[in-house]
């Protein structure tokens, strides 16, 4: 496992407070439609709604998972300490700073509710197998960082709006974000398909250096006035056992049931 990349990798899972880490180890614009960029095909009318009741805070904690929500994983409520604040985080350009935010689950716009929570997936086990494959099975895990928004109006259809334009803009080009002090490289941003809820927006996101770079997923949904964000991380790939791992589509199907 490489020095830079895993501490890369732990920096990130240490400001999102994804706690598997301590557990474990001691892009372009859609438009609108559903070819990958949004779910189930859905015209322009439908993704720009009408005017909508956003959800307060204690309601969203209602349509929030839920340990039990989604078998194989342990699924527990933020704190303060988990959700990143834009006094914390910068952009070092401006067309990027929503997607720097989404990654930390940072408030964009004006929500009238916010709720969050760490999703991490069980590591498998395996009696039988030896102890380089048993390792690599207890970090080939996804952890998460969900968070919802409910905003008025056609807040959360801008939300996801200015989120496309801003992947758009530096999908190519990377960007580079500093968190309390911590930078973090982000080099390619890779438009992915994914479906649930109106509209919905996915990515992989590419982080560190040429030869060193670490992927993450971004997933960022609108169920009415709600937006629910994802970002996910795998301790395995970030410890050279697997390239790449698959969007959390489980994650995401169990919090649109949720949202109804």
């Amino acid at each position: 496992m490489r020095a830079t990349a895993v501490r890369r990798t732990a920096l990130a899972a240490t400001v999102a407070s994804l706690t598997l880490l301590a557990t474990a180890c001691s892009g372009s614009d859609s438009g609108g439609k559903g070819d990958g960029g949004t779910s189930g095909g859905k015209d322009d009318a439908a993704s720009k709604p009408a005017a909508v009741k956003a959800l307060t805070s204690a309601e969203l904690e209602k349509v929030s998972l839920e340990q039990g929500d989604l078998a194989g994983h342990k699924i527990t409520k933020t704190g303060p300490e988990d959700i990143g604040k834009a006094t914390d985080l910068t952009v070092d350009k401006k067309e990027c700073e929503p997607m720097g935010y989404a990654f930390y689950g940072v408030k964009r716009g004006e929500p009238v509710g916010n709720a969050g929570r760490k999703v991490v997936q069980e590591p498998k086990k395996d009696e039988a197998a030896d102890p380089e494959d048993a390792l690599a099975g207890m970090l080939d895990v996804t952890s998460s960082l969900v968070t919802l928004a409910s905003y008025e109006g056609e807040g959360a259809a801008d939300s996801l709006a200015e989120l496309r334009e801003s992947a758009a803009a530096c999908a190519e080009g990377g960007f580079t974000l500093t968190m309390k002090g911590s930078k973090q490289k982000v080099t390619k941003l890779t438009e992915e398909k994914v479906t649930g809820g109106e509209e919905a927006l996915a990515w992989t996101v590419l982080m560190g250096e040429e030869g060193e770079q670490v992927p993450f997923k971004l997933v960022s949904l609108r169920q009415g006035g709600t937006v629910a964000t994802f970002f996910s991380f795998n301790l395995g790939v970030s410890g050279g056992t697997s390239p790449d791992f698959e969007m959390p589509t489980e994650l995401v199907a169990a919090q649109v049931k949720k949202l109804g």
